[in-house]
Parts: C-alpha cells; structure tokens; sequence
C-alpha cells in the first residue's frame, strides 16, 4: 500500500543520513517493527459480543480484531488490539484501516518481554467524516463501481445510495446500529481552521473571519476582519442537503438541527423567533446586525436547568424576553419583581396601580363615616302640622344603607390578594 511505502521511504532516507551511527538505526529498526497497518474485522462494544470475556469484559471494550494490510496478502490473527488512548478515542468501523503499534502492556511487571496490539484512530483513507473503510474489493466484485479512478488515485463516489459495505460486527447483531448515509458532508475548511467533526453530521470549528474566494464561501465573514476568532459547535446537518456527500459544505445556523455560536467581530444571518421589541423605548440591535463578540443558542427547542442551585440571567443594558405565543412564569415559592418603575401593558402606561392594604384600610374609613351618617340620617323628623313624625323616604333608604355599609365593610379585606403583592 502507498501508507508503507511512504514509511518504508522516510525510514532509507533516515537511515542514508546516519549512516554508519549503529543506536539511531537500531532505533530506527525498532519504530519499523513496532508499526503495522491493519484493516479492522471486528470490534467488541458490549457484553453480547462473543469475545467479550476474552478481552477482558468491560476492561476490554472497543479492542478490535484486524488482519495485517500488506502486499502480499491478508492474514487474520488471534490476538486483538486495545485502544491507543484512553482518554480521546475514535473506535473503527470493519474495514476500516488502523495503525497498530506493538508495545509493552499491563503484564510487563511480570514478563518485560510481554507486549500488545494497540491502534490509532482509523486512517483517512477517503479524508470523510462518516467513514474510511475500505474492504477487500478482490472479495466484494460488487463494491467497484462506487470507486472512480482520478488522476491521483481511486475516490469513492456512492451515487446509487448502496450502503454494500460491511461496517458492523459481523458476530453481534446487539451493537450494530450504524447506517451508512451518502448525505454525510465534509466541513469546507479555511486556512487555520481547527476542526472536529463526527461521523454524523456533528462538528466543531475553531475557525475565524475568512474571507474566502471558494463557491463554497462562509456566511460570516461579511464584518470583521480576517483572523477573527469564531468558534461553532454545531450537532446535525441540515435535513434538506444534497446525496452528493463527497462535496464540503460550511455551518448555516438556521438549518443545521441545534447550534451554538461563539463569535468575535461576525455578522451571524440569523433571526430569533420574535423580533418586534415593542417593549423596548430605544430597541436593542438584532443578532443578524450585531458585529461584537456574542454567544447564540439555536435549536426547536432548548432547555436550561440548574438542578441544585439558581440560574442567573443579567445584561447590562436589558434582558429580552419575547415569544410568538405565550411567556409563562410559574414558581412553586415566591416570584418577586424589583425595579425603581414597572409598566404593565404598555411601555408608555402612565397609570399608578394602587396599593391594596392602604386602599382597603381607607376604604374601611370611608365606610365608617357613611355609616355614622347613616345612622344620623335614621332619626331625621318631619313636622308635618307642626307635630314630629320620621321622613319615610329617608328612613328607608338610610337603613338600606346601612345594610350594604356593613356587608362591605365585612368583606373588603377579601379583595386583597395572597398572592401578588406590591410595594
């Protein structure tokens, strides 16, 4: 293959060079020996797998089963290989390719000589993010006319939507959940990018203002300057994209499936929900016409919760709150609002809510005064041919009156609420 002939060479160029200078060849001999390229056949990703106690249960997850890639043919051994880092780890597809090295492993207490297969994430064979496998064609005929010859080698070009190739367990139906897509798109790169990008659509950049000349041209370069720093971590590509899937394509916050943006000096194209900002005297810029350093959530939906302590959400200048529909606020304690001026209804409401206790005790002294008057009102006289006699017309409605003074003055402290209160 091109991967050990170009190892084979660097190492006679090393070996031209130091000539005669014994521990570097030797050195060099040993790194030779120590690294192999094997295409996987198997890997072992949960208890269910028939080899699962022979690589040591559940220390043993992700160890593959592989046959050595050479020029002279394949061969499958017994033994497996472990991962090479434990902390960042890719786990192979079958057939895709690997490099092992064979290095000390956990019994070198024991026996110093005693060493192991371990392998690195798997090769670029194709440069694609959904998968670098590549099967033994001379046993799948079938498999060749996905793979197009160019001037430089052999590209794969699934057109037929096929997904031939075996990538799963072929021994454990339990873990085989991975599908292979044609709509799976590279990241289009720009110069000094960093990227990471999953087997699925995910991904994220360390990227920057670029103002780049390629048809496949960013959307957030238009403010800034280039080398401004803006980082995208983006979780499923658009739905709608083309079956093309060798072709790069660059992030869209309104179409990928949830995003978040981090950025400098950018204008992101990008519009919130409800951006009508009647509340606000002097309107706040909109995110799509924000040029400084801001961090944008995007996605159907999206949830905050602090589970044991508080969220804190403070601005300089405003928080925004907004929706299409409803904005809902429910406690289960208390909700209080503290501000020097609360408008309700309107940014422009001048009316003064009134404070209820003082209302209800005023009232309570209103009431009393037109109860004692009232009462005077009872006992007014005529004198009709010069004789006292009570004025019907006043007695009446004097004792009406006081009737409804009194149911009044009994439930006025009712009106007041047990749950809102005002300062």
């Amino acid at each position: 293959m091109p991967l050990k002939t170009g190892i084979t060479n660097s190492f006679r160029k090393i070996s031209n060079s130091t000539r005669g200078d014994s521990p570097v060849q030797d050195k060099i001999d040993a790194i030779k020996g120590q690294l192999v390229a094997a295409r996987v056949t198997d890997i072992v990703l949960d208890e269910n797998h028939p080899k699962f106690e022979n690589v040591g249960q559940w220390n043993g997850i992700g160890a593959i089963y592989f046959e050595f890639v050479n020029q002279t043919g394949t061969g499958a051994p017994v033994t497996f290989a472990l991962p090479y880092d434990s902390q960042i780890k890719t786990y192979p597809l079958v057939n895709e390719i690997v490099l092992l090295f064979f290095l000390p492993n956990q019994q070198q207490g024991q026996i110093t000589a005693n060493k192991s297969y371990f392998y690195l994430k798997p090769l670029g064979i194709w440069n694609h993010p959904h998968h670098d496998a590549y099967p033994n064609l001379l046993n799948r005929p079938q498999q060749v006319r996905d793979y197009q010859a160019t001037e430089d080698g052999v590209v794969r070009r699934v057109t037929d939507e096929s997904t031939e190739i075996d990538l799963n367990s072929p021994i454990n139906p339990s873990q085989n959940t991975f599908v292979e897509k044609t709509d799976i798109h590279p990241l289009m790169p720009y110069m000094g990018d960093s990227l990471l990008e999953g087997r699925h659509g995910q991904s994220l950049r360390f990227g920057s203002t670029a103002k780049s000349q390629s048809e496949i041209s960013n959307n957030w370069s238009t403010a800034g300057t280039n080398g401004d720093p803006i980082t995208i971590l983006r979780n499923g590509q658009p739905t709608k994209v083309s079956d093309r899937g060798w072709i790069p394509i660059v992030e869209n916050i309104s179409q990928d499936l949830s995003s978040i943006y981090l950025t400098s000096y950018q204008k992101i194209p990008f519009s919130i929900a409800n951006e009508n900002f009647v509340s606000y005297t002097t309107p706040p810029t909109t995110p799509a016409q924000y040029a400084n350093p801001q961090i944008i959530f995007n996605s159907d939906r999206i949830v905050i919760n602090a589970k044991n302590d508080s969220i804190l959400i403070s601005g300089q200048n405003s928080v925004g709150l907004s929706s299409n529909g409803s904005i809902n606020l429910e406690s289960t304690s208390e909700i209080n609002i503290a501000s020097k001026l609360t408008r309700l209804g309107s940014k422009n409401a001048n009316q003064s809510v009134l404070r209820g206790d003082e209302t209800v005790a005023y009232l309570k002294i209103l009431i009393t005064e037109l109860q004692n008057l009232a009462e005077a009102l009872k006992v007014v006289q005529d004198w009709p041919g010069g004789a006292p006699a009570p004025n019907p017309v006043v007695l009446t409605a004097a004792n009406s009156a006081l009737q409804v003074f009194e149911n009044v003055y009994n439930e006025i402290d009712s009106i007041k609420s047990k749950i809102v209160k005002t300062a």
